[in-house]
């Protein structure tokens, strides 16, 4: 089985998946008389940034990841994306399989992080192979795949876009500590909030609705006074973010 190569020959976003997934489509070929009974395959997908060039407007956003762009000499390392293990039906010569790879739009993932600052072009990557074999002509034998089995592959941001748009369509990603996120589902709760999104607005409209208030007998805020800010804070401090009473 030290024979067998494998290839990624496409990609494509998976609309009826329940999360994010890409499927990638691989090729495995292997000696041209042996049949495969079966292939336990296991895949890690790693990200090689420094195997493509950036535009400004993506360096800037690599920079959380990378630093600057004087410093990518030594920083470009290569980015865990996914692992994965696929059972491959048996063949004789060469089959072609489906990889469906789970994802995630967490940002604060690095591979997340990655993608979403990447305007065009693709994303170079590297799949890594391991595995067992079971082959034999009238039985099994059982063979391991070699470690150095490996095959590169350029995914097209577009696919990964196509992707984050059919389960958050114009949407993005807030990661919050769970005490906030009581408190967030304790407002909602409390004001028949339908949505997220509701509860949101709603904070942000009270806190615009206070700012506008000034306290008894101060004069009116100039556009720029650092007090502002200052007194803000202390009105949703004691409003706990309620909008003030009329």
């Amino acid at each position: 089985m030290t024979d067998l190569t494998f290839a990624c020959t496409g990609v494509t976003a998976d609309p009826y998946a329940a999360g994010p997934t890409l499927v990638f489509r691989l090729r495995i070929t292997g000696p041209p008389q042996t049949r495969v009974h079966a292939l336990a395959l296991r895949c890690q997908l790693r990200i090689e940034p420094a195997r493509r060039s950036y535009g400004p407007a993506e360096a800037e956003g690599l920079t959380d990841l990378f630093g600057e762009r004087s410093r990518w000499g030594t920083t470009l390392n290569p980015l865990q994306f996914a692992q994965v293990a696929l059972m491959v039906p048996g063949f004789t010569g060469e089959t072609e399989v489906d990889m469906p790879v789970p994802c995630t739009y967490d940002m604060d993932i690095s591979s997340a992080r990655y993608f979403d600052a990447l305007r065009d072009g693709a994303a170079p990557l590297l799949l890594l192979f391991s595995g067992t074999a079971f082959t034999g002509p009238g039985g099994f034998q059982v063979a391991p795949v070699p470690w150095d089995r490996e095959a590169a592959f350029r995914l097209p941001v577009s696919v990964w876009r196509e992707m984050v748009e059919q389960h958050f369509p114009g949407c993005g990603w807030l990661k919050l500590p769970r005490e906030t996120m009581d408190a967030l589902l304790a407002y909602r709760s409390r004001h028949s909030l339908a949505s997220w999104e509701s509860t949101v607005r709603a904070l942000l409209d009270g806190a615009a609705a206070a700012e506008s208030v000034p306290p008894p007998g101060a004069a009116p805020p100039r556009p720029g006074d650092p007090a502002r800010s200052h007194r803000l804070g202390a009105i949703l401090s004691r409003t706990g973010g309620e909008r003030p009473a009329p």
